[in-house]
């Protein structure tokens, strides 16, 4: 069975294919093909919805047919069934998936997914997950998967395929939206979260005490403004700024939200019994936020495994929307499926 998957949440045109073995449960990953605007928005210090849109319209066509043709020179005959990201997202960029989905599922009569690009990010774990050998470990359930990005953070107990519960997610600020928000008062090149990454490198983590919020909440919601207007505070106080004291704020809001997220999570891994930790989202890109999960769970001396993809697949990409299609398959009529911006878990 191969499945044709196609993002464009945001600023990324992506397609993929995925051959899936139902009966051996094995899944492998075809091609995965990445056309992002994203260098046309470092101008600007974000992302223009318009143009995200446009430069999708002019590359979506083109992107699927370089994505299948590169399967051993397969042709959209080929194809069994297609899953299409339906949300959430900017809604022109969703427009520009979903309607080109459902003409490809109108002209060839194939079968369509529609997927919640949240469970996406979650499910790009299992596209490394197909890759692996059968020595390495494996994802088990019950699982908490913690999707971090730049529009949400959000805990979700993953009892199986098809079966999530949401568990807690931001009340403000995700934190990719903090770091791109802090980023930029720092002057720091868009986005904000792989920049501020590369100076904290330079940087003192414990140079500024800034908040941890809703650390000790007790509940799995998070919220980050607090965090952003302690900065903004902090900055507005200051008569140099020069790269040494850049580089330790951003170490230390960065080791801020690390803190809280990974106490969140471990917390709810415990409180749920679970065997496994996934994450995913560009956050999860993080080097830093991967070595303390490691961390915490070695120190704790818990049996819990963690899973995080590969840095290429943390950002937004069709191979986990195929792969999301595949372990939920519901595919509906066509004319049923449309975008929806503020689609969120179930």
């Amino acid at each position: 069975m191969k499945i044709l998957g196609i993002e464009t949440s945001c600023d990324e045109t992506g397609a993929a294919v995925i051959e899936a073995f139902p009966h051996k449960k094995y899944v492998k990953v075809l091609a995965n093909i990445i056309s992002s605007s994203l260098f046309l928005h470092k101008k600007t210090g974000g992302i223009i919805p318009e143009i995200a849109a446009r430069e999708q319209i002019k590359y979506i066509i083109p992107v699927i047919q370089e994505t299948i043709e590169q399967c051993n020179n397969s042709t959209i005959d080929d194809i069994d069934a297609i899953a299409v990201t339906v949300g959430p997202g900017l809604i022109g960029s969703l427009l520009v998936g979903v309607e080109t989905a459902k003409t490809l599922s109108f002209l060839f009569r194939k079968p369509i997914i529609p997927v919640n690009h949240l469970y996406g990010h979650i499910y790009a774990n299992f596209v490394y997950e197909a890759q692996k050998t059968k020595n390495e470990k494996q994802i088990e359930f019950p699982a908490v998967a913690l999707v971090v990005s730049g529009g949400h953070t959000d805990l979700v107990l993953m009892k199986g395929h098809g079966n999530l519960k949401w568990l807690g997610g931001t009340r403000d600020d995700a934190a990719g939206e903090a770091f791109d928000k802090i980023g930029r008062l720092l002057n720091l090149p868009y986005p904000g979260g792989p920049s501020i990454e590369k100076v904290s490198l330079d940087g003192d983590p414990k140079a500024f005490k800034f908040p941890r919020p809703l650390i000790d909440s007790g509940d799995f919601d998070f919220s980050f403004s607090g965090l952003k207007t302690a900065v903004f505070s902090k900055f507005k106080t200051m008569k140099k700024l020069d790269d040494q004291i850049i580089a330790d704020i951003s170490a230390s809001v960065q080791q801020a939200v690390i803190d809280v997220l990974v106490e969140k999570t471990i917390n709810a891994a415990r409180e749920y019994k679970v065997k496994s930790i996934l994450l995913g989202g560009g956050v999860a890109a993080n080097q830093k936020l991967r070595d303390e999960f490691k961390s915490s769970i070695v120190n704790s001396q818990s049996s819990i495994k963690l899973f995080v993809p590969p840095k290429r697949l943390c950002t937004d990409n069709a191979a986990m929307i195929a792969m999301a299609g595949f372990f939920n398959h519901k595919s509906v009529d066509w004319q049923k499926i449309s975008a929806d911006p503020e689609l969120y878990f179930d």
